[in-house]
Order: C-alpha cells, then structure tokens, then sequence
C-alpha cells in the first residue's frame, strides 16, 4: 500500500491555496474548509428525505434527482471535470474504473445517472452508508461466498431494469499516481446478459473502462505532492481526509470513457480485467503528463478452442 504524504496540512494548504505566507494560507484554507463542508453536508441533508421517499413510492425522481445532487456538489466543491472519449449509449453498462477518491462517487454520478458496487463495510458507515442507500448502491460481501448470489442477482436485475452501474475493480483506492491491478474476480458480473425488451434476445452486458486522474489544484498542475491529499487510501481516516481536501482549493479531473468490450469479445474475466486496466492506466498516464500517448490499447482476441483450430488449420491446408 502506498505511504501516505507526510507533508505537514499547514504547509500543504499554503501550497494548494497559492497564498504567500502559511499563516493566512492556513486561515484561509480553514474557512473555506468550514464553508464547503457545511454546504455538503447541509444539502445533503435536505434533499435525503426526498429521495427516501421517492424510492418508497418508486417516482421517477429517485433517478434523476442524486445525478442533480451531484453537479451542485461538484460546483459547491469546485470540481471542473474535462470529459474525454464517448460514454457508451447502448443501454445499461458496467462502468470499470480506477479507483483514487471518495470524490470519485461524486465526479462519476454527476455525469449520468448511475448507482456503485461497494463493499458490505460501506453500509455501516454513519452517514456515509445512508447516501450510499440512498442512492441504490449494490452492497457486496466480499468474506461471505454464500451471499455472492444475492449480490449476482441483484446486479442482473438492476441491469437489466436498465441501470448503470460502477465497479471498481482494484477492490481498493490508489494514491492517484498509478491504477493498481484490476482484479478478475470482481468482473464476474460481466458474465451476464440483458434480456431486450423490444427484441426479445439476450445481448452481452457491454463493459467500459473509465478513467478518472487529478491534475490541478488552483489552476497549477497537482503532482505527486498534492495528490495524495485528494486520494484516500489504506488506512485514512475518512472526516479528516474530508477536511483536508477541502482546505486545497478547486481542482481539476480528467475523466476519459474508453471503447467498451463484452466478455464474449475478449474471451475470459481475466482478459476484460487486463484490457481495463490497461485502458484505465493509459487514460491516467496521459492526463498526468498533459499529453496524448500514441496509440490505443489493443482489444484482447478471444481464446480459439481446440476444434477451432483444427479446422482453421484444415482448411487452410485444403484451400
């Protein structure tokens, strides 16, 4: 797990508030802190029991309503998001993404309406876990294989209602500087199908990777020294990170839609997860350095079986 900056904040925020002088950078990055999380968390509450509701009574606001919440977060907070690339619109998909920052759930769901695969943990968490209700999270116990169905089930249906659903399949968060190794085992879901509606077939769930990276704080470029105090990885704590991020001052994020596969297309759990990753860290890099990288990541042919090959090999020494 990557080592946290030690940086002290005071100097940090001198830094992420381009104030000369520690002292007043300091002071200022406190009120803007107070100002910011009173905002978040006063909106939030305000607009909860609305959604409550309109998830008991099933309205068609429950939908829209938390994508509406946040882009006024993401405004409050001062998130510029540059998109890149094109979100897939076929219908309901599985969104792969690497995974820095509770920010990320904010920045993600401000651009469509979409719902998260998280772990069972999230669900306890004062506050946290009611937003994450709240907004149709897929609640995943990773300890426990007997419920492992449930959550199967529960994903395919939601899918198949037509939901977008987000997984982040680093099973943890990274520092921001680097996508950690996708793991195949979470991309079982992409082993579904959807049934059409107006067609009456199956199709292949479709599976885009997504990359999210910071770049800026305050217009200047973040770099390794202010990223890690937007990342919230290992063993942070989660208010206190909250604080500090908020103490920095706006920022910029580089999200990049890459081109969708299926698991048919790429033959295995374990080659969708590595197109993914390479898809994801490739996007990262590229909005790191502020550059485009040539080239593009290669779709991973699917696995030819024996017979297949036979035949191959028939005909050609035929033809």
């Amino acid at each position: 797990m990557p080592e946290r900056n030690s940086t002290p904040v005071s100097e940090v925020g001198s830094l992420g508030m381009g104030i000369t002088g520690g002292g007043k950078a300091h002071f200022m990055g406190r009120v803007r802190a107070l100002v910011l999380l009173t905002g978040f968390i006063g909106s939030a509450l305000l607009l909860m029991p609305s959604q409550a509701l309109a998830l008991r009574f099933g309205w068609p606001m429950a939908k829209w309503l938390p994508n509406r919440y946040h882009r006024f977060l993401c405004r409050l907070l001062g998130i510029r998001v540059h998109i890149r690339g094109e979100r897939y619109a076929g219908g309901a998909c599985l969104l792969a993404i690497n995974h820095t920052s509770w920010l990320d759930i904010p920045i993600l769901a401000s651009l469509q309406p979409c719902s998260f695969v998280a772990k069972s943990e999230v669900n306890a968490w004062p506050f946290f876990g009611t937003l994450a209700r709240l907004q149709e999270t897929v609640f995943v116990e990773r300890e426990r294989r007997a419920r492992t169905a449930d959550s199967r089930n529960e994903i395919h249906a939601r899918i198949a209602a037509g939901d977008t659903l987000v997984l982040f399949p680093e099973g943890t968060s990274s520092d921001g500087n680097r996508v950690l190794p996708f793991k195949s085992a979470l991309m079982s879901v992409a082993q579904l199908t959807i049934v059409s509606s107006d067609a009456d077939r199956e199709a292949d769930l479709a599976v885009q990777p997504v990359s999210v990276a910071y770049t800026r704080v305050n217009g200047l470029p973040m770099g390794r020294v202010l990223r890690p105090f937007f990342a919230w990885y290992g063993d942070m704590e989660l208010f206190p990170h909250l604080w500090e991020a908020f103490v920095m001052g706006p920022i910029d994020v580089v999200v990049e839609y890459h081109p969708p596969v299926t698991i048919r297309e790429v033959g295995n759990r374990k080659a969708l997860a590595q197109y993914c990753q390479a898809c994801c860290q490739r996007g990262l890099s590229s909005a790191l350095l502020g550059r485009d990288i040539p080239g593009a990541v290669a779709k991973p042919e699917r696995p030819v079986g024996v017979v297949a090959r036979f035949r191959r090999g028939f005909l050609k020494a035929t033809g």
